[in-house]
């Protein structure tokens, strides 16, 4: 009789090959290589990547948990596409979540705090004279991350994750309407004025505005494009 470790052994490289095909297609999603709406051929991505076509099916079916593409019966996975309202509906959630991060998060604010959240907008400057998208998303939403994790309430950081796919798309459109891109990373520098004031209205402005603006810009391309 075989042990139970022998048979089960193989399960580990292929569910981190699944996790890998998964990161792969959320760049290639994130930097407009394959466009909203666009089917992903499992055969296509199979041949590319050198591997069956069962870990891609696996990999899109864990992108479409997190919101990045939808399935359609008999057709397959297409990129997920936001309309106007559900960016809306997005927005609106974020705002709520954010407000309350911060505000508890200012309530235990430190130098230590300071210094860390600091850190991370000097990077998130430094990458954005950069030209790789996926770099920019991710330390946009690291600030963003952090601050809920020094909130201090496990629910609301793990509110904000799931959140977080369906960010990425709506960060990735803010990168392409806004007029200065470069601009979106030194606004942080505001959220933490906010919270180094002291004053809850002020940072709840600061918090209002930040995400309003990106808001704005996105709904406002949408407009135009006719979504």
């Amino acid at each position: 009789m075989k042990s139970t470790g022998s048979a089960t052994a193989p399960f580990f490289p292929q569910r981190n090959l699944v996790d890998q095909v998964a990161d792969y297609l959320t760049e290639a999603i994130l930097s407009s290589r394959f466009a909203p709406g666009e089917r992903l051929s499992e055969v296509a991505l199979a041949t590319e990547l050198g591997i069956s076509r069962a870990p891609v099916r696996e990999a899109a079916r864990l992108l479409e948990s997190r919101g990045l593409v939808i399935s359609r019966p008999r057709r397959g996975f297409f990129v997920r596409s936001l309309d106007a309202e559900e960016l809306g509906d997005v927005f609106d959630l974020r705002i709520c979540l954010e407000r309350h991060a911060f505000e508890r998060l200012q309530q235990r604010f430190t130098p230590a705090i300071d210094a860390q959240l600091s850190r991370v907008i000097e990077n998130l400057c430094d990458v954005t004279r950069g030209k790789d998208k996926g770099s920019k998303i991710e330390d946009d939403l690291a600030f963003h991350r952090l601050v809920f994790e020094l909130a201090g309430n496990a629910r609301l950081l793990r509110a904000f994750d799931d959140l977080s796919f369906e960010l990425r798309l709506c960060i990735a459109l803010i990168s392409k309407t806004h007029k200065a891109p470069a601009t979106i990373a030194e606004s942080h520098w505001m959220l933490l004025e906010g919270l180094r004031s002291g004053d809850a209205e002020r940072c709840r402005a600061e918090v209002d505005n930040h995400i309003g603006v990106a808001r704005d810009s996105v709904l406002a391309h949408l407009a135009e494009v006719g979504v």
